[in-house]
């Protein structure tokens, strides 16, 4: 019984911040969350991974495994991806970016730190730092079928990821003030982004069709592909089981902005669906693989 206690105790925060954001953007469709958006993707997000790989007490040696994983992880997901692309005639290239990137940051963090505390931030964010580094690399390229270098050296998170392996390699505490000001900012970050995922899921347009298989590809698969890594590298403990969590994230909500600023209007509109239907899914997916984790990976 306990542990379904632990699991309402993950689970519900993260859901009802999303329904809070779905109540409002129901309530006013002109919603502007582009204040939101500026604010985690420029200050946010950067304050949010340099807290939680800085101050968590995640070492070098860890950040860099687990970075490694998730590596392996996407590359697992491209291969899945392509072949149900294909089956599905689908763009292989333009479509395949919400099947390879989960929502790890908006999602994934919050659930990993409500299951594992603070322990669990540090390689939660070793592993969102992978794919926000895909999400401005091979995102933008599948997008716009050209590498843009630009997109990289204008991303403030990419900077973040930077400096905090600095931090890590040069075993630098960061003074109290940095730290108590990207706490609040990473707190802070966690409930906008979460409450903008509710108000999102309001205004995408989106179609059941083929979305629906290539969503359970993105929750199901995700934890299977997860698993093989952890049973072939013999992982274990809480960061094993962060590892799982965060694959089974749906598709994360910046597949569709860059999308919408490089693909055409049909591909955009699979996109959406993908990430409607995929979170959708989530909310029952996600519970059974918390449960799991929690059970064998603690």
């Amino acid at each position: 019984m306990e542990i379904y206690i632990k699991i309402f105790e993950v689970i519900f925060p993260v859901f009802f911040v999303i329904g809070v954001g779905y109540y409002l953007g129901k309530k006013n469709p002109k919603f502007d969350t582009n204040f939101i958006t500026n604010f985690a993707g420029n200050i946010g997000t950067p304050a949010m991974i340099f807290y939680t790989v800085t101050t968590t007490g995640i070492t070098l040696s860890i950040f860099t495994h687990y970075f490694v994983y998730a590596l392996i992880m996407i590359g697992g997901f491209v291969i899945l991806g392509l072949i149900f692309l294909f089956l599905l005639k689908k763009d292989l290239s333009m479509e395949l970016p919400p099947l390879i990137l989960p929502n790890t940051g908006n999602m994934g963090i919050p659930i990993c730190l409500f299951a594992y505390g603070t322990q669990g931030l540090g390689v939660a964010s070793a592993i969102a730092s992978v794919i926000i580094l895909f999400h401005f690399t091979l995102g933008v390229f599948l997008a716009k079928k050209r590498f843009s270098f630009d997109v990289v050296i204008k991303s403030p998170p990419v900077y973040a990821i930077i400096v905090s392996v600095i931090f890590l390699y040069f075993q630098i505490k960061p003074p109290l003030f940095l730290e108590n000001t990207t706490f609040l900012l990473t707190y802070a970050t966690i409930f906008l982004v979460l409450m903008s995922l509710g108000i999102a899921l309001t205004k995408f347009r989106f179609s059941l069709k083929d979305s629906v298989i290539l969503s359970l590809c993105r929750v199901i698969l995700g934890p299977l592909i997860a698993f093989i890594i952890i049973y072939n590298f013999d992982l274990s403990g809480f960061a094993a089981g962060v590892l799982l969590i965060q694959s089974a994230m749906p598709s994360a909500i910046l597949n569709y902005l860059v999308g919408s600023m490089y693909s055409p209007k049909k591909v955009i509109d699979s996109i959406a669906s993908t990430i409607v239907v995929s979170t959708v899914m989530s909310f029952f997916t996600i519970p059974m693989v918390v449960f799991f984790a929690l059970k064998y990976f603690n």
